[in-house]
């Protein structure tokens, strides 16, 4: 059977976001955060208005998705954030993963020694994968991150094509 090969460039460059997330990875989180825009340029209701076509909604997207990235990316926090919370047994089983390799991590390769009984640290590590795997599945991490998408897609998307270029990049792009 033959693979389906999907054009990813051709959609990636309709939206012009080839560039968008290469600098992404190798950023701080601190100045990841540092150019937050105020609430009062976020939330301008002023300047909330229906696209006219497709062209002016793509035009947009890609100013607003530049000018508030820093905005956009504490929303996808605050999502994740909310969808943990909301989502205790999944919330439970990352927490009692994290703890369980910290835990094995503190023996340093040591066993773990408890009256005559011993535990490697293999021993370990699978007992916590066999214990783990039933916990994350019961916790239903891709119904959650489904919706993490979706929520922040429609979110960030929406703020992005209703939200108004400013006067001065209007101005900006005519100019010859």
């Amino acid at each position: 059977m033959s693979r389906i090969s999907i054009p990813i460039d051709a959609i990636t460059s309709r939206m012009n976001l080839s560039g968008r997330f290469e600098g992404m990875g190798s950023q701080s989180l601190t100045s990841r955060f540092a150019n937050l825009r105020p609430i009062g340029e976020f939330f301008d209701f002023k300047r909330i208005s229906k696209p006219a076509n497709f062209g002016e909604a793509q035009g947009r997207i890609n100013h607003n998705l530049s000018y508030f990235s820093s905005n956009y990316a504490a929303i996808f926090v605050m999502l994740s954030i909310y969808s943990l919370i909301s989502n205790l047994q999944l919330l439970f089983a990352i927490v009692f993963i994290v703890g369980g390799m910290f835990g094995i991590g503190k023996l340093q390769g040591n066993d773990l020694v408890i009256g005559n009984w011993r535990a490697t640290t293999s021993q370990l590590y699978t007992g916590l994968f066999i214990v783990a795997i039933p916990l994350v599945f019961l916790g239903s991490p891709f119904y959650t991150f489904v919706w993490l998408v979706g929520a922040s897609g429609v979110t960030i998307l929406g703020h992005a094509t209703m939200l108004d270029k400013p006067i001065e990049s209007a101005f900006s792009e005519e100019a010859v």
